[in-house]
């Protein structure tokens, strides 16, 4: 039950990292709810079972696991910050089409009428 809910995960997180690297953002809502869903199968199961009787192999297949949650949150993080940075460059550019200049830096250092 474990493989098999590990399996779903993997194969979702491999899909997601493709989709972020194609900057195909379409199905994001899709791929959070199958983790989400994954997660919930995972600590349900973790929880009833001897984690200290897992495995080589299951052990083995959850150091792989992280090493592709890793990257899958590597570059979500990185997707984060540029849209963090187009939102910067649009709301400044708002705020400066918004502005009237009155209080603008030029009629600072040289007063009005200048």
């Amino acid at each position: 039950m474990l493989m098999k809910s590990l399996d779903r995960l993997e194969e979702t997180l491999d899909m997601e990292t493709s989709a972020l690297m194609a900057r195909d953002l379409s199905n994001l809502d899709e791929f959070n709810r199958r983790k989400s869903q994954c997660l919930l199968e995972i600590s349900r199961i973790v929880r009833t079972a001897e984690i200290s009787a897992l495995d080589p192999k299951a052990t083995k297949r959850l150091q792989n696991l992280q090493g592709k949650i890793e990257q899958n949150q590597d570059i979500l993080r990185r997707h984060m910050h540029a849209v963090q940075e187009v939102a910067s460059i649009i709301s400044n550019a708002i705020q400066k089409a918004e502005s009237d200049s009155t209080y603008s830096a030029h009629v600072a250092k040289t007063g009005y009428g200048a």
